[in-house]
């Protein structure tokens, strides 16, 4: 993939005080987004109002659709057009998505989509946090197909994760998540965006050959597609059928077995390049606590009274989520006493957890069923149990 550098007109350079909303519509223009579709959902609307003041400024398109189906119809449409694209949304607008976000996943478009949890299911919390969504990006379409998904901490995050789901998405030809949350979208922190030279951008994989010769859906060696612009003179079909490398439907089990696994395989087969973990201390670790996004934050308290005690305790943070680390977590499953997952659901990545480690040591929940976050002596309470 060609490496280039962000544009200067959309990167808003300096430190600056910004919640995790605002950080987001900042990493996605630095990052070249330049069409935004999407339906105001609270705790996400920040980010929407952000692109609807920012992205005309530097020649970019905001549409606020009528509702959550029509936004990721819009991107799918966008990104075939040859724009970088996104949308933001909250748990309800998440689940109205998600059969075009299979189609997405069928069509290889790349795409991006911020999903600032809250508390669920139906309405739920519409203003108070939650960490309920992790399970249903990665599965809530129906069919076989995998996606990559980024949990920011920080504001920070916000706006570095945000660049990098655009990257990964560009890359692999995949819709890409950013899975924050509503704690840290509306978190006001201190947020460094560099210069434009310092931003390094992945150009998409464009085809340069004859325009009668153009399959849309024939891997490269390194397993990727080429793309083109739609209205450009090339023709070609795209379809949510199975189809086959021109995107014609082929509707047979031979096809089906060619089309699907192709759509699991280029990330899987990549996915140590793609998953990046943040791990402190868990060489000598007994007890490995496994957190992500606001709740990572949450246990650094309980950690640190952990081992004011005497408990040899480890931590990862999962910046990747999807794909899951599953060999890092088989191999330190070999060594420890047992996992400690806390998240503000009632136990989803915990599963997720527990089958890596399975016959090695046990995966410990410490649910929490969203509203606010962990009081850390849960989590303490959790791992001096553990340990024990």
């Amino acid at each position: 993939m060609k490496k280039v550098k962000a544009d200067p007109k959309g990167v808003l350079t300096g430190a600056h005080y910004l919640d995790g909303d605002h950080a987001l519509a900042e990493g996605a223009l630095a990052a070249g987004c330049r069409f935004f579709a999407g339906y105001p959902i609270t705790p996400s609307t920040e980010t929407a109002e952000r692109f609807a003041e920012r992205i005309p400024k530097v020649g970019g398109v905001f549409i606020q659709m009528e509702d959550e189906l029509a936004s990721i119809a819009a991107l799918i449409g966008a990104a075939w057009g040859g724009k970088k694209v996104m949308t933001v949304t909250s748990g309800p607008g998440f689940s109205l998505m998600m059969e075009n976000i299979g189609l997405a996943c069928m069509l290889e478009t790349p795409l991006v989509i911020a999903n600032v949890q809250r508390g669920g299911p139906s309405t739920g919390l519409p203003t108070l946090t939650g960490q309920q969504d992790m399970m249903q990006v990665k599965w809530g379409s129906h069919g076989d197909y995998e996606i990559i998904a980024l949990s920011p901490d920080s504001p920070q995050e916000c706006f570095d994760l945000c660049i990098e789901a655009f990257n990964l998405s560009e890359i692999y030809r995949v819709p890409s998540f950013v899975m924050t949350d509503e704690c840290v979208g509306h978190m006001h922190e201190k947020v460094v965006i560099p210069p434009a030279e310092e931003i390094e951008l992945v150009e998409r994989k464009w085809y340069k050959g004859p325009k009668d010769k153009y399959l849309p859906f024939k891997p490269d060696e390194d397993m990727i597609p080429f793309m083109v612009k739609v209205g450009d003179g090339y023709h070609f079909h795209v379809t949510g059928l199975t189809h086959d490398e021109r995107g014609y439907p082929v509707i047979n089990a031979e096809c089906q077995n060619v089309c699907v696994p192709h759509l699991v395989d280029k990330i899987n087969m990549n996915a140590d390049k793609i998953i990046k973990l943040e791990e402190d201390e868990t060489d000598n670790a007994e007890i490995i606590v496994i957190s992500y996004g606001i709740t990572s934050r949450v246990t650094t308290r309980a950690v640190r009274k952990a081992r004011k005690a005497g408990i040899k305790v480890g931590t990862i943070r999962l910046i990747t989520v999807w794909p899951f680390p599953e060999k890092r977590i088989k191999e330190l499953a070999k060594k420890i006493k047992a996992f400690v997952v806390p998240e503000i659901n009632y136990g989803q990545v915990v599963y997720e957890v527990e089958r890596c480690a399975f016959g090695q040591a046990p995966a410990i929940r410490v649910p929490h069923c969203g509203g606010w976050v962990h009081d850390p002596e849960d989590i303490f309470k959790a791992i001096k149990e553990a340990s024990k």
